[in-house]
């Protein structure tokens, strides 16, 4: 039997293995939903055997798929360690790093230090990608990035390894003239019997305070959901209602916005982010010096 399977076929059958759901598959590979489907039905031709159970809630692997993902994993970090280790000596030619990060990561603490790393380092670029730390560890498993940043609620993978990127603090904000404004330190659940300003369904913060809440038998009294930390500070500083953020982003906000800080007292408050990979020895160089600039001025906020 001739197995003909290209690099685009094998990038997408591990895409669809993410997702467990073709159609979010293809759109992550940038393929039609056609155009992908019908590659996945070719390769299943070829082999004459079922790759992929498809189900209402989407697809997972069969054995023969499960055996093809495994080895479409081996082939593409093969092909990426070697394209790193040729930049090496190809004078000109530029090393691409996929580094994938949740919300925190991404908006308050990569800019600064990947902005240093780019112009020590003029001829590797960066792919930032925003994704839920669940999602970053499981992609990193799947070999579908090079590099992750995610928070401690996502329980490492066994086959990422990790090392300690920064920690950040979970801060109750509230408007100046709120009942809680004045206080010092506070526990989560003496703040739910207010309103509170939301992230959007999904996000991985907000379903972090929804579970806090279930776990006291409360629930949090939204008002608005808004996207991204910026836009809940604004509206907290209107005097809607209280939200919980990292302190990072409370610090910057409330330079030009009409907040306070409360600092939380549950021992869930503290976060730390960790960075993980899927094997750093057989990482290509370049993504092997952004590992080393990350992990060697770990931040604190």
């Amino acid at each position: 039997m001739t197995i003909r399977f290209d690099l685009t076929d094998l990038r997408l059958f591990l895409h669809i293995l993410e997702a467990s759901s073709i159609t979010h598959g293809a759109a992550r590979a940038g393929m039609a939903l056609a155009s992908a489907s019908e590659r996945v039905r070719a390769m299943e031709d070829t082999l004459g055997t079922p790759l992929l159970e498809r189900g209402r809630r989407g697809v997972r692997a069969t054995p023969a798929g499960a055996a093809l993902g495994h080895h479409a994993r081996v082939v593409t970090l093969q092909l990426e360690r070697m394209r790193g280790e040729l930049s090496e000596y190809a004078r000109g030619l530029r090393g691409h790093v996929h580094l994938l990060a949740n919300t925190t990561a991404t908006q308050e603490f990569l800019p600064a230090t990947l902005g240093g790393f780019l112009s020590a380092h003029p001829n590797i670029d960066i792919d930032l990608e925003e994704r839920s730390s669940r999602e970053i560890v499981r992609a990193i498993a799947a070999n579908l990035a090079d590099i992750g940043v995610a928070g401690d609620e996502a329980l490492p993978a066994a086959e990422v390894e990790t090392c300690p990127f920064a920690v950040d603090h979970l801060v109750l904000i509230a408007p100046p003239q709120h009942a809680l404004s004045g206080r010092r330190k506070i526990m989560f659940r003496e703040t739910l019997d207010y309103d509170y300003v939301g992230l959007v369904a999904g996000h991985a913060l907000q379903q972090v305070l929804n579970d806090h809440a279930a776990r006291v038998g409360l629930h949090l009294r939204l008002r608005i959901r808004v996207p991204g930390f910026d836009a809940v500070c604004r509206v907290v500083g209107s005097g809607i209602g209280l939200a919980v953020i990292p302190a990072a982003a409370a610090r910057r906000c409330r330079r030009s916005m009409p907040i306070r800080m409360i600092p939380l007292a549950d021992p869930w408050a503290p976060r730390r982010l960790t960075i993980c990979v899927r094997s750093l020895s057989a990482l290509p160089a370049h993504a092997r010096r952004l590992v080393a600039h990350l992990t060697t001025g770990q931040a604190v906020h």
